[in-house]
């Protein structure tokens, strides 16, 4: 893995904040958040301890920080809000979330969907953090179905999207091929066309 630092000419090493985040979001996309130890993350980032606790002021810090930066990436909520049709919303969603939780550019599954779903009781705090990380994909998922249905559809609705989701997660870390989940996207699509929810 590259590293995070460059030296400068005759001066110390600096520290390349950007990159650093990016090395840690793949880290723990991969490891999970307590299956990579500060001297995963320092070893990878090219830093000592200190440096690392100057720049991120904890392990959990630089791990809020990569979730920022994973949640930025390109994905499955993307430009939900241009589809001209309930059925096209879903189907875009979960296409787009197939294609997330396979890109050979990042690493299976969704760091968010399947991040910290259990955790140490040290670390209580970070795991409800991502838990309301969830939440907010849900209702942003409800606000957008809202478009073709009343609120309590939509929310519904939502809720078993975000569970199909977090399943799709779960089976491209365990190595689902993009034909095997499109195959349980269609089943969703199926299904939603047989409730007639538009």
């Amino acid at each position: 893995m590259d590293k995070a630092v460059r030296r400068r000419r005759g001066g110390p090493r600096t520290f390349d904040r950007d990159q650093a985040v990016d090395i840690a979001m793949r880290l723990f996309w991969r490891h999970g958040y307590e299956g990579v130890s500060l001297n995963d993350l320092t070893a990878a980032i090219g830093v000592a301890p200190p440096s690392l606790y100057a720049a991120f002021g904890s392990k959990a810090g630089l791990y809020r920080e990569a979730l920022d930066r994973y949640f930025g990436l390109p994905g499955a909520l993307k430009d939900l809000g241009s589809a001209a049709t309930l059925q096209e919303t879903i189907e875009t969603l979960l296409h787009k979330a197939i294609d997330a939780v396979i890109d050979p550019q990042g690493e299976r599954g969704c760091m968010i969907s399947s991040g910290m779903i259990q955790s140490g009781a040290d670390h209580a705090d970070l795991a409800r953090e991502l838990a309301e990380r969830r939440n907010a994909i849900r209702e942003m998922i409800a606000e957008t179905l809202g478009r073709w249905l009343d609120p309590d559809r939509a929310v519904s609705l939502a809720r078993y999207l975000v569970a199909v989701l977090q399943g799709l997660s779960i089976q491209a870390r365990d190595g689902a091929s993009r034909q095997e989940l499109q195959q349980v996207s269609a089943e969703v699509i199926a299904g939603v066309k047989a409730r007639d929810f538009g």
